[in-house]
C-alpha cells in the first residue's frame, strides 16, 4: 500500500516563516527580560501576512517593548503610592488615596495606551438598546451588555427621563447637541480632541435657509429652532408660543402643527418660531444639513461635559461661561483627559463621606494636570459618579451600584480573530 502526500507549498512556507519570526521575537524578549503577550504575537502575525521581513518584525517588536517599558515607568511616577493593576494589554486600573488639608480622598483611575493594544475601543454607550434617548440604566447593565472591561458615567442628563444634556455622538451619528457651547471630547481610533462644541446646522427650501439651533434637546428659549429625530421618541414637544412644528418625511413637509407632532421613523420634526419657519409650506421640498463646529476629522464619537479642567497643558476652569456654577464645592467627581503621548485617562473621586471628602473643581483640575493631561474636562458627578472595572463597581457611589444613568463612557477590548491559515 502506498501513501500519497500532497504538499501545500504556501502552508509550508508560512510555517517556516512563523518559526523564523517567533525565533526572532523570543530572542528579543529574552534579551530584554520581557513578558510575551498576545498583542505582540498578533503584531508578528500581521507582519508575516503583509510580507514584512525579519528585520522589520524585530524593529516593531523592540518598539513595542520600549513603549511598554516607557509607559510602565511613567505610570509609577504618575501614581506614586497607588496600587497599579493590569486589566488588559494597554489598560491599567489604579487605586489611590490622596490627602488634601489632611482629609482623605479616594480615587480610581483607568489609563489606556492604545499604542500597546489597537484592539481597545473607547466609546460612549446609551442606556437604551434601541437608541432611544429617554431611558436610564445602571452602569453595570450598560457595560456588561457591551462586554466592556471598564466604564464611567457619561454626560449630564435630564433626571426625569434620561435624555443626555449636551453633545453626544456615537459612531458618527449625532444623537444630541451642545448646551451653552460646553466642552466636549472627540474620540477617534488614533487620537483625541477637546473643544467647546457648537451645533452648526441648517434647513433649507428654495432660497430660504434657516439655522437649526440644536438636536434632541429640551427647549431653553422660544426663539430657538430645534430638530427632533426618532431617537427622541414617538412625538416631539409642542411648538413654542407663536411657533410651529414641521413634520418632514422623504425630504418633504408632510404636516404642520402647533401641538406635539408624531416623529416618522424615516423623518424628523423641526420646531420653532413661525416667523422663521413660515416659508416651509406643506409639500415643500427641504434639505437638512447637520454639522458641528469644530468639524473634527477622524473622530468617531463625541461626549460632552463641563467645565474644562485642563486646556492646552494649563489649569483652566470656565464654570461661569459654561453655566455650571451649581456644581462647585467638594463633591464626588468624574473626569476624563488625555496626555501628550495620547494616553487616555478617566477618573472618579469619591465624596460626601468620612472616608473620602470629595474634590473641588480646582483640586480636580490640578490633579488631572499632575497625571500628565494636556486637556481634561469634568463629566457629570455627585450621585452619578461611578466606575466599573471587570464586572465590579470599584468606587463608593452614594447609591450602591450607582444610580441609573443616561449613558456611559466605556472601554472594550475587541476579540481578536484567530489566524486562519486556510483562508489566508
Amino acid at each position: 500500500m502506498s501513501i500519497t502526500v500532497a504538499y501545500n507549498y504556501k502552508s509550508i512556507r508560512k510555517m517556516i516563516n512563523h518559526s523564523l519570526y517567533f525565533t526572532v521575537l523570543l530572542s528579543v524578549f529574552c534579551s530584554q527580560s520581557f513578558l510575551i503577550n498576545n498583542n505582540l504575537f498578533a503584531k508578528a502575525d500581521e507582519a508575516i501576512n503583509t510580507g514584512a521581513n525579519i528585520k522589520q518584525v524585530e524593529e516593531q517588536t523592540r518598539s513595542l517593548t520600549e513603549e511598554k517599558q516607557r509607559w510602565e515607568s511613567m505610570l509609577r511616577q504618575r501614581y506614586r503610592n497607588g496600587a497599579i493593576l493590569t486589566i488588559a494589554d494597554g489598560v491599567k486600573h489604579i487605586r489611590m488615596v490622596k490627602y488634601i488639608n489632611k482629609r482623605p480622598v479616594k480615587i480610581n483611575i483607568v489609563e489606556v495606551n492604545r499604542n500597546l493594544n489597537p484592539n481597545i475601543e473607547i466609546a460612549p454607550q446609551l442606556a437604551s438598546t434601541s437608541t432611544k434617548l429617554k431611558q436610564r440604566a445602571t452602569i453595570r447593565t450598560i457595560a456588561s451588555r457591551n462586554n466592556s472591561i471598564a466604564a464611567v458615567n457619561g454626560t449630564y442628563f435630564k433626571f426625569q427621563n434620561g435624555v443626555p444634556l449636551g453633545t453626544l455622538m456615537i459612531n458618527k451619528k449625532v444623537y444630541t447637541g451642545p448646551l451653552h457651547n460646553r466642552v466636549a471630547m472627540g474620540i477617534g481610533k488614533n487620537e483625541f480632541k477637546m473643544a467647546q462644541v457648537q451645533f452648526n446646522s441648517t434647513i433649507s427650501t428654495g432660497r430660504e435657509n434657516v439655522k437649526v439651533d440644536n438636536i434632541n434637546q429640551p427647549r431653553i428659549l422660544s426663539t430657538l429652532v430645534l430638530l427632533y429625530t426618532p431617537d427622541w421618541g414617538q412625538t416631539s414637544p409642542a411648538a413654542p408660543k407663536y411657533g410651529i412644528n414641521l413634520t418632514i418625511q422623504g425630504n418633504k413637509v408632510t404636516a404642520l402643527s402647533q401641538a406635539p407632532a408624531s416623529i416618522p421613523q424615516d423623518g424628523y420634526v423641526i420646531s420653532g418660531p413661525k416667523s422663521k419657519l413660515g416659508a416651509f409650506l406643506l409639500n415643500k421640498k427641504v434639505n437638512l444639513d447637520i454639522k458641528m463646529t469644530p468639524e473634527w476629522e477622524n473622530i468617531d464619537h463625541i461626549i460632552s461635559g463641563g467645565p474644562y479642567l485642563v486646556k492646552d497643558g494649563g489649569v483652566y476652569i470656565d464654570v461661569t461661561a459654561q453655566k455650571l456654577n451649581a456644581i462647585t464645592g467638594k463633591n464626588p467627581r468624574t473626569a476624563i483627559g488625555y496626555t501628550a503621548n495620547n494616553e487616555f485617562i478617566m477618573v472618579t473621586v469619591d465624596g460626601r463621606e468620612h472616608a473620602s471628602v470629595g474634590m473641588t473643581l480646582g483640586e480636580l483640575a490640578r490633579m488631572m494636570k499632575s497625571f500628565g493631561c494636556i486637556n481634561a474636562m469634568n463629566l457629570d458627578g455627585g450621585g452619578s459618579t461611578v466606575m466599573y472595572v471587570q464586572g465590579r463597581i470599584v468606587n463608593s457611589p452614594a447609591q450602591k451600584g450607582g444610580i441609573p444613568i443616561s449613558n456611559a463612557l466605556t472601554i472594550t477590548e475587541r476579540t481578536r480573530i484567530a489566524y486562519d491559515e486556510n483562508n489566508s
